[in-house]
């Protein structure tokens, strides 16, 4: 179980800050939002203080080697090492973003992790890059091994993929396999999935190339999409709209949802207002064109074995089906009662 710090952030970073001079203090408090919450730049630094930003940084960087060398920096390392044990409980490697919500809410306390972490000689920060998130690492194996993992796992997924989470993390283990036991954890697996930027989860919990349409959906279709792979069978557009408000908050109108699926060769309609994945082996074209591709593929049918056929694509009424049967333009009955395409 991930473990949280025991020491209050705040008094912490307050006793280290006694140590350097009132102008750097100000510099460092506006630098790290230690105070307020808010971040400044080197530039908003600069102006109030009316010197370069390269001035504001070399403050800054003697500042922090300043509390490093500090008799209070030494008498706080029970803190530093509390926050160590709470990342490797974590997995050792954590995104930031991950980290500093564990540990708090609060935009103030996590600014205060966040500079206690760049003063610590324990962590390590790895910066934003193609493949990942920014980072805190404080076991540099680890981070490697999960960095070259992450790696393989994309190379192995292609675009149109879409993994539930049980898969993708016995597929994450594999690659995994020799590593510590302590870390074959459900929870700090997912937490090093969600260090890739190339993958990611989507709203139904499914996981796939975080560019991909099915992952980070971008309108009704993509969200269309999503709900009937889901729901595992057709779905009348207006239930699909609903669905999609339900479960994105998204608000998806009846008629432009009907629309915008009718325009996208990834659904088909099986039946009056009933529509289903292409994927799943249905193919466009009205009840003619089901039983014309049904007879062309095995041949002359019976009544019967047409009806049983079309209705394993199409949600509609026999007397539908034998009413296209009876147009001599397409079909013809011969001598045993089977049907053949007569074009």
């Amino acid at each position: 179980m991930a473990k949280t710090i025991a020491f209050k952030p705040k008094q912490v970073v307050k006793k280290l800050l006694t140590v350097i001079p009132e102008r750097a203090r100000n510099v460092i408090e506006g630098r790290f939002g230690l105070s307020d919450g808010k971040k400044m730049t080197l530039e908003a630094i600069g102006k109030k203080y009316s010197i370069t930003r390269e001035r504001v940084r070399q403050i800054e960087n003697a500042a922090l080697e300043i509390i490093r060398k500090s008799e209070v920096f030494k008498q706080s390392q029970e803190s530093f090492s509390d926050l160590k044990d709470v990342l490797v409980s974590l997995g050792g490697v954590v995104d930031e973003e991950s980290l500093l919500t564990h540990i708090s809410t609060d935009k103030i306390i996590q600014n205060n992790i966040n500079f206690l972490l760049v003063l610590g000689h324990l962590f390590e920060k790895h910066k934003e890059d193609e493949h990942f998130k920014n980072r805190w690492v404080v076991d540099k194996n680890i981070a490697e091994r999960v960095h070259q993992s992450l790696k393989k796992l994309f190379e192995n997924i292609s675009d149109d993929d879409l993994i539930s989470e049980a898969e993708m993390i016995a597929s994450f283990l594999d690659h995994l396999k020799d590593i510590s036991e302590q870390y074959k954890n459900e929870e700090i697996l997912k937490r090093w999935l969600f260090l890739s930027k190339k993958i990611k989860r989507n709203l139904m919990g499914e996981w796939g190339v975080s560019t991909s349409p099915n992952v980070s959906a971008r309108g009704v279709r993509d969200y269309a999409f999503l709900v009937l792979r889901k729901q595992g069978n057709p779905m009348h557009f207006t239930d699909v709209a609903k669905t999609i408000s339900d479960v994105f908050g998204k608000r998806a109108h009846i008629a432009t949802t009907h629309n915008e699926l009718i325009k996208d060769k990834r659904f088909v309609l099986v039946g009056r207002g009933l529509y289903a994945l292409s994927q799943w082996g249905y193919e466009g074209g009205v009840v003619r064109d089901v039983i014309g591709k049904i007879l062309k593929k095995e041949g002359p049918l019976t009544k019967k074995e047409i009806v049983d056929r079309v209705l394993k694509e199409r949600q509609v009424k026999e007397n539908t089906i034998m009413v296209n049967l009876q147009n001599s333009n397409y079909f013809a009955r011969d001598e045993k009662g089977k049907y053949r395409v007569t074009a």
